[in-house]
């Protein structure tokens, strides 16, 4: 079998999505089938092409797969115009250079969002004659709606809810990484062939046992209770919320909040937590995927935030606690939520409660025995529901089988 993987990012880029498709790609390759993964020039978040990438195409092997890179326009900046220019200039690059180099698949896998590479995702599916897979992490335009980034019925909005329909209807089978995301499509679209792709986490990386020292250390020297969000700096993440927390902490003693990762939105949190001289809270850049493992399972608590009811969104650095054995504060709603509660892995914050953040994280700090418990949960919950290897051979067996 031969897939093909359509993607705006891969790694070296790190991130949910990056982890996700790679560690997918490489069980298919381990399965014995033939990867492809037609991706952007790395760029992510950071906003800059990557040292030694560049130009209009580049082909490497990865893990026993091919990457052909193609070129992007980089921007880290969250304005409209510029915000399209990105996307757009990898569906271009996409569909022109992939038209001419990427070898015919018998799947091709489009990463949804940004939801218009489904465009580019069409066209090559048709080109090449393969099966289309549209692979859904996040509802657009729905979500850009409770961002406040589309106005609900005005003429953006309503060009991408057609655009989705036609994406949707188009393929031959819809993936949704959440139950919420394949309840929408499939309550709106009943014809549509779907999929229940889960997202997970590789058990082996993250465990309790990967924390070491110099992981601890970069975070606090002295002994703190230490609070780690570690992801994306966005619109979508609201860590607006954590800075208000620390803020309403700052005299509560021996609590560190560590922050590591890139996006649009850090360098107005750093301005801030620097304006209301937030001493309880450390920022840091972007770490490597290969030490990420150690970081999580130093902390003491994790935060996963959300800024709104996003449906559907189960932020991957969930499952990365959960399988960690590190307790959890979840600062959403909906099926991440259920997650939480249903295995009692952590505490569960509705999106904008500062004061339930604030009382959460008292209560964690204050109580390691509590700490530990929901802990054994998340990793308990992690072994039984969210293992990614099994997650991908269900999916591979399926597509081995046709789907009959």
């Amino acid at each position: 079998m031969k897939l093909a993987i359509l993607t705006q990012y891969y790694p070296p880029e790190v991130g949910a999505p990056q982890a996700r498709l790679s560690e997918l790609a490489l069980h298919f390759i381990r399965r014995g089938h033939s990867v492809t993964v037609l991706t952007a020039m790395p760029n992510y978040p950071a906003g800059r092409v990557q040292e030694g990438y560049g130009g209009l195409l580049r082909r490497e092997q990865r893990d026993g797969g091919e990457v052909i890179r193609t070129f992007i326009y980089p921007t880290q900046k969250a304005d409209v115009i510029k915000r399209m220019a990105n996307y757009l200039s990898f569906v271009a690059s996409s569909s022109v250079l992939g038209s001419a180099v990427l070898a015919p698949p018998d799947y091709l896998m489009v990463e949804s969002p940004p939801l218009f590479l489904g465009a580019a995702g069409y066209w090559l599916s048709r080109f090449k004659g393969a099966r289309l897979i549209f692979n859904v992490s996040d509802l657009w335009p729905e979500s850009a709606v409770r961002l406040g980034m589309l106005v609900r019925g005005r003429t953006a909005h309503k060009m991408s809810t057609w655009f989705e329909s036609f994406c949707y209807c188009s393929a031959w089978l819809v993936t949704g990484q959440s139950k919420e995301i394949l309840e929408d499509i499939t309550s709106r679209f009943p014809t549509c062939r779907t999929f229940h792709l889960s997202n997970g986490v590789d058990l082996d990386r993250f465990r309790q046992d990967r924390q070491t020292r110099a992981a601890r250390a970069m975070m606090s020297d002295n002994g703190e209770c230490i609070v780690l969000y570690a992801g994306l700096h966005g619109l979508a993440q609201g860590l607006d919320q954590v800075l208000n927390a620390a803020e309403a902490l700052r005299a509560e003693p021996g609590l560190r909040f560590t922050l590591v990762g890139d996006g649009p939105h850090k360098q107005a949190l750093v301005d801030t937590a620097a304006q209301r001289q937030l001493e309880n809270i450390r920022f840091f850049d972007v770490r490597p995927a290969s030490q990420m493992p150690e970081i999580v399972a130093a902390a003491d608590i994790v935060l996963v935030t959300l800024k709104a009811h996003l449906p559907g969104a189960v932020p991957s650095k969930l499952y990365e606690a959960m399988a960690s054995g590190r307790p959890v504060v979840l600062v959403a709603d909906g099926e991440a939520a259920e997650i939480v509660r249903n295995h009692q892995a952590g505490i569960v914050v509705s999106p904008g409660d500062v004061d339930g953040l604030v009382q959460a994280l008292k209560a964690l700090r204050a109580q390691p025995a509590l700490r530990i418990t929901l802990g054994q949960n998340g990793r308990r919950a992690a072994e039984q529901s969210f293992d990614r290897a099994k997650i991908a051979a269900g999916f591979i067996k399926q597509l081995e089988d046709g789907l009959d």
